[in-house]
Order: structure tokens, then sequence, then C-alpha cells
């Protein structure tokens, strides 16, 4: 299956690359903002129409959550009007389509895991800009898939776990937001989600739809903070703090919780335990060590 990729150094894309290296008769096409940028939909649409892959899926998008609030136009292109070019293409020419999307499309309201049927209702640019992507995927139609997921952590680029680490070595304590609960999710396991679900679309298109992915047990970010410290032999102590007590640009949800239910029965693709994938990445980062 040849699956062109938009993204090269994103998380994600990054574990999309190591997986072309653990599955034979999978190839892999990446188009970096030089050759396929997203905010040129019409370059996007024109790249796929130009490869003809067997699957295309997008990687990429605008993620910096307080920056949108100030670029909204910026986080729309990207993260909207680059995927419905994407999706029109691929329909036009049969393929599936993945992309993802996030958590952070809904409120955040009560503590219930929210479901792929549930009305989204994002409360900063980023999520609005998500939904509407999502909305323009849905209606542009084809085979296609929207994957929401949270929390992504890796070895690879900036994230969550890599910040943790990098604080620790300067300081004995930490204030870390302890009221935000959601699914902590290994890129890599995304990446393989990812690949699972365009190449189950090649050969059902009515398995088209928006789906949930996330890792398990639902945690907050301080207890995640300290599973990072804890696997890793840091000493550092975590002190839980409110979302109010940390301000920000952007408002986050406070429950990101996601009912994956729907993405196990469609695809058999079970939520993966986030600490086992975190030891992986902790020891994948202690080795790069210098």
């Amino acid at each position: 299956m040849h699956v062109l990729v938009f993204g090269q150094t994103g998380q994600v894309a990054q574990a999309l690359q190591d997986c072309a290296v653990d599955k034979p008769g999978l190839m892999l096409t990446f188009l970096n903002r030089a050759k396929a940028d997203l905010t040129d939909p019409t370059a996007c649409a024109e790249a796929i129409q130009r490869i003809r892959p067997d699957a295309v899926i997008n990687a990429a998008a605008y993620t910096n959550v307080d920056a949108a609030e100030s670029n909204p136009k910026l986080a729309e292109v990207i993260n909207s009007k680059a995927p419905a070019a994407m999706t029109r293409a691929c329909a036009g020419c049969d393929i599936p389509f993945v992309t993802l999307s996030s958590d952070y499309v809904f409120d955040g309201q009560g503590n219930t895991p929210w479901t792929p049927k549930d009305t989204p209702a994002p409360l900063n640019i980023y999520g609005l800009s998500k939904c509407n992507g999502e909305n323009a995927v849905r209606d542009a139609g084809g085979r296609w898939a929207v994957l929401r997921t949270s929390w992504v952590f890796s070895e690879h680029g900036t994230n969550f776990v890599k910040t943790m680490l990098r604080l620790a070595k300067d300081h004995e304590t930490l204030r870390v937001v302890d009221d935000q609960i959601g699914g902590p999710t290994c890129a890599s396991d995304i990446a393989s989600a990812c690949l699972t679900i365009a190449s189950k679309l090649a050969r059902d298109p009515m398995k088209s739809g928006i789906y949930h992915f996330s890792g398990y047990p639902d945690v907050s970010w301080a207890d995640f903070a300290r599973a990072v410290f804890d696997l890793s032999g840091q000493t550092c102590i975590v002190e839980p703090i409110t979302t109010a007590d940390y301000p920000t640009a952007a408002s986050r949800p406070l429950n990101s919780r996601l009912d994956c239910r729907a993405t196990t029965d469609i695809f058999g693709i079970e939520r993966p335990d986030w600490r086992k994938a975190l030891s992986g990445v902790l020891k994948e980062l202690d080795t790069a060590a210098p």
C-alpha cells in the first residue's frame, strides 16, 4: 500500500516513518511544508491528484493552541480549509483519507467520556478550527475518517513528557494542573491506528465517519507527570494546582475523556495502555541522550 502523508516533522508523521520500517509492503511518501504547504489548500489537492497514492493521511496541523488565539485565520486555513481540499481530491480519486482531530472540539463539561456523536462546543480557536475541519471533511464525502485523539506524546518533537523531563532537571517541585482529565496517547499508537483505518476504508467505504482514539487509563496532567517522574527515576515532586491557577491564552476543557468503543468495534483497534508506551518512549529518550 502506498500512503501519502502530509507532514514530516510532527510527532505522528515521525512515528509513521518508524512504522514503515516494520511493515513490508508499506510505502510512505511524506510531504513537508516545502512540497505541500497547508496554507495553500489547492496545492495540497494537486499533490494528491498528481501522486495518486492508495491512501492519504493528514498528519500535519496548526497545533499551537495558545498562539491560535492570535492567529485565527491561519489556524482555520491549516486545520479546516486544507483538510477539506484534501478530502475533495481524495473523493475525486476514490482514495481513502484519514485526518487527525482533537479532544479540544468539546467544552469539557461533566465527567462522562465524549462519544463521536456528541455535539462539539470548542472553547478556543484551535478547537474551533479543528471542528470546522471535521465538518468540511464530512461534507466532502468519499472514503474518509476523522480520528480524534488527545494528549499526544513521543520521543519526537515538543510534548508534555519531554517538557516535564527538561524542567525536572532544574526544579525539585513542579506545579501541574490536576483538574483536567484525559487519555495520554503515544504517537506511535496513533500512527498504527491511522494505517489500520486507511487500509480498512480502502475495502469498505461504509466505515467512513468520526472516531475516537486515546490511551488508557484516563488521568490528570499532574498524575501523568508523576508517572513520567516515577518511570524515569526523577525525584521531582508534583504539586497539584487547578486550571484557574495556571492561566493561558486559550481556555482548556476540563474533561477530555474519549469514548473509543466505536473505534474498537469498527476497526478492531483497542485503547492502548499509555504507561507501557511511556516506558518505551523514556527508554528511547535515555538512549538518545548525550
